[in-house]
């Protein structure tokens, strides 16, 4: 049932158009009327009239050319036989049709110009009719004039709609333009937060590398040229990384001299989101132990973006804040008791702190989830692996 209503929502318009031909013809040829021709004008005529009706079928390929013919040749057609335009019901239906398509234009020019056609046509036809009146005159071409505006205020409504459609579609790809820099954003500032933490290992396994050659005796010169290699080696892969990180740094960001947080300066970011406005309370399960400078720095990321969501969206005054360390995994937990709007699943605003967390997580191939708590409020949830390699 389903397949058989598109198809007749598609082209049941079709199938009126083709009925409708059959039915003009069929009234033609047993039309009874004593003046009506023979021979090959009635054929001609046969042809004309079913042709009028049919070039409808073409209104979507040629949606002004095909309405207007239906008017032309009917208006052509009273000339030969005044009584076969008027003569049965079909051509009627179709003329109105053709008023509707005429009316329903894009281009305002055209419309006015079918307009002009249907009248001129209808009055044409109408002066040919045997039995025309005056009144007709007036009353028929008054009839397809509001065919006409039928088509002219659907035309209007289909405008609104396609406007309304056009602008939903650029705001989507505006949205999903947003969400694609957002995205590129975090990516860059987690890779220069990382690239400082490798940076900084480097430097000291350099350092570390020239204190173990300078303490080695002269007679071990082997393995001394081996340490020099492995120290040029770092040194080079140093000054690479740092002209990366300068590469990688927006025009007028200053390099970060100061070492990077971690979990050991929670309650600093608790005290100062407190002092913001909203209470924190800081629960931390299990025996703290100590992380790789990249996870830990992540880690401290994560909670700083759910309270920054937390502090701007929830409208709430209290936040908990879990950080559970797992035998194989750091679990991070930031609930607030305020709203659940929507919009905070997609980022908050320009920032799209969810969207940073989201990436960290993903970094260490670790699990994150943010929605509605239950009970009420708005839960951001992050597990990361601590002793699996990221993939």
């Amino acid at each position: 049932m389903s397949r058989a209503g598109q198809l007749l929502s598609r082209h049941g318009l079709d199938l009126l158009v083709v009925v409708t031909a059959v039915v003009t013809a069929v009234a033609t040829v047993v039309r009874d009327d004593l003046v009506h021709p023979d021979g090959p004008r009635f054929v001609l005529g046969l042809v004309g009239i079913t042709s009028a009706v049919l070039v409808l079928l073409a209104r979507r390929r040629f949606p002004f050319a095909a309405p207007a013919t239906t008017w032309l040749l009917c208006s052509a057609l009273s000339f030969m036989d005044a009584q076969l335009v008027v003569n049965g019901a079909g051509i009627l239906i179709a003329g109105m049709g053709a008023a509707v398509l005429l009316g329903a234009q894009r281009s305002v020019a055209l419309s006015r110009l079918g307009l002009a056609i249907v009248l001129l046509g209808s009055v044409v036809v109408v002066s040919n009719g045997p039995s025309s009146t005056s009144d007709d005159l007036i009353s028929v071409p008054a009839m397809f004039a509001i065919g006409w505006l039928v088509g002219w205020a659907l035309r209007e409504r289909t405008e609104r709609t396609e406007a309304a459609e056009e602008r939903a579609q650029r705001a989507e790809r505006e949205r999903e333009a947003a969400a694609r820099v957002a995205v590129a954003e975090e990516r860059s500032r987690i890779a220069r937060e990382l690239h400082d933490v490798v940076a900084h290992a480097v430097s000291v396994m350099v350092l570390q590398v020239g204190a173990v050659r300078h303490r080695m005796p002269d007679s071990s010169a082997a393995d001394r040229e081996a340490l020099r290699n492995v120290e040029e080696s770092g040194r080079n892969a140093l000054a690479e990384m740092r002209r990366l990180l300068n590469a990688m740094r927006d025009e007028g960001d200053e390099a970060e001299l100061a070492p990077h947080p971690g979990l050991a300066d929670l309650d600093r970011l608790v005290h100062d989101v407190t002092a913001a406005g909203m209470a924190v309370d800081l629960r931390v399960v299990g025996e703290p132990a100590p992380l790789p400078a990249g996870l830990d720095l992540s880690a401290y990321r994560i909670v700083q973006e759910g309270l920054t969501n937390s502090l701007k969206h929830s409208g709430a005054g209290r936040t908990e804040v879990t950080v559970a360390y797992e035998s194989d995994a750091l679990r991070l937990e930031v609930r607030d008791h305020g709203s659940t709007n929507g919009s905070r699943l997609d980022g908050h605003g320009r920032g799209h702190g969810l969207v940073g967390i989201r990436e960290r997580v993903k970094v260490f191939g670790g699990e994150m989830s943010a929605g509605p708590a239950p009970g009420g409020g708005f839960l951001v949830r992050a597990r990361l692996p601590r002793h699996r390699e990221p993939a």
